[in-house]
């Protein structure tokens, strides 16, 4: 009778086992088709996000170098070369963004500059000035909107045209098919939409909280984020609207040099 209950209790521990290598075995062919598919979490539909590992390696994003590959989209380069690029997102203008342009004219580097509608409109001199100096402007769309909540082709091109035509009144120019979304939010189909437009889509794999006016970050603090989280073939995002970056950036571009890095441009990294 021991005997009896044994044996039962050992096929219900084999029982056990089997059920659970199955759901395993499951869940990785799961995980797998996923990936194939692109629906996986790595892909990323929300909000873009980092996870920093170890400082000065690239952090991890929401999704890998070649996922967003094939939509034509970047958050850092894949390199070892000690290569930065550097980028400024514009919502309004606060008087900081003169300075911003002073130390990189000094040193002799290159950004981007993510503008909205409003930037555009109201600062017409400034903008000229950006692209006279030779920096980019690119697209952060007419009204800054969560552009993952739009669906369909017709609002997201409106969003993006209404913005090529306002910077082409402004400068006379076309404005770089450059694309960021507002807020680091997105869909896999806004990067699809992007994409037909003929644009490339650019997150970033180094930020800091930059952006709320009565509570700039000190001296220190920036430093600590930009200096000890910079990496090869970073994409840096900055605020225009930061007296803080306006006031340290002579140093920081200084100091990242010092570090061996150089300033590159998106020609650059996407011919």
């Amino acid at each position: 009778m021991i005997w009896k209950k044994e044996k039962e209790n050992i096929w219900k521990k084999a029982a056990v086992l089997v059920i659970f290598a199955a759901a395993f075995f499951a869940g990785r062919m799961a995980a797998r088709t996923e990936k194939m598919l692109g629906t996986s979490p790595a892909s990323a539909e929300g909000n873009w996000g980092l996870s920093f590992q170890q400082e000065g390696e690239k952090p991890v994003g929401n999704a890998t170098y070649e996922e967003l590959a094939q939509y034509g989209a970047w958050y850092a380069q894949n390199t070892a070369e000690k290569i930065i690029y550097l980028t400024f997102d514009c919502g309004y203008e606060n008087g900081n963004t003169p300075a911003i342009l002073a130390a990189l004219s000094k040193h002799g580097v290159h950004a981007t500059f993510f503008a909205v509608g409003n930037f555009i409109r109201d600062n017409p001199d400034l903008v000229k000035q950006i692209i006279a100096e030779g920096h980019t402007v690119g697209n952060h769309t007419m009204h800054h909107p969560d552009m993952s909540k739009i669906s369909d082709m017709a609002s997201f091109e409106k969003e993006i045209k209404d913005l090529e035509a306002i910077f082409k009144e402004t400068t006379g120019q076309e404005l770089a098919h450059y694309y960021r979304p507002p807020q680091g939010k997105y869909s896999e189909s806004n990067l699809k939409m992007a994409q037909q437009l003929g644009y490339q889509t650019f997150f970033w794999s180094l930020a800091y909280v930059d952006w709320y006016q009565d509570k700039q970050p000190t001296k220190e603090e920036a430093f600590d984020k930009l200096l000890g989280r910079i990496h090869p073939g970073a994409i840096v995002l900055l605020h225009n609207t930061s007296s803080t970056n306006a006031a340290i950036l002579d140093e920081l571009l200084t100091k990242w040099e010092e570090m061996g890095y150089r300033f590159g441009t998106f020609g650059e990294l996407t011919r």
